[in-house]
């Protein structure tokens, strides 16, 4: 077991009448309200993660500087945040600094026009 999966002790209040309900779920199952409780967690976490307008909402908060790296792989994962890490550093880049084009004719002369009209059919 790594130590990001070391168990946590967490406290929180909840309202009596859930509390009573995941019992009886717990009950039904034959399993420890915790464990459901855990379980439930996880599907939440997976499913908002997976959500488009989370990720967006992921990226725009790093790309304006207000998470970490380190938060945004925890949020969406190692292989989004890397993503999400290159498409910023592209975004910080300066502009390419290129000469304006100068006036020179690309087509060395007279454009050619074509008639597209199909009058031999």
């Amino acid at each position: 077991m790594s130590a990001s999966d070391d168990p946590r002790r967490v406290h929180f209040q909840s309202p009596e009448y859930l509390v009573d309900r995941l019992d009886a779920i717990a009950e039904l199952f034959d399993k420890d309200r915790t464990d459901l409780l855990v379980e439930a967690i996880r599907e939440y976490i997976e499913d908002t993660a997976d959500s488009e307008t989370f990720q967006e909402l992921v990226a725009t908060k790093y790309y304006d500087d207000q998470l970490e790296f380190e938060t945004v792989k925890q949020l969406v994962g190692a292989e989004t945040a890397q993503r999400l890490r290159l498409l910023k550093a592209d975004l910080e880049d300066e502009p390419l600094d290129l000469a304006a084009p100068d006036d020179t004719d690309v087509y060395d002369g007279d454009a050619t026009a074509i008639d597209t009209a199909d009058d031999d059919r």
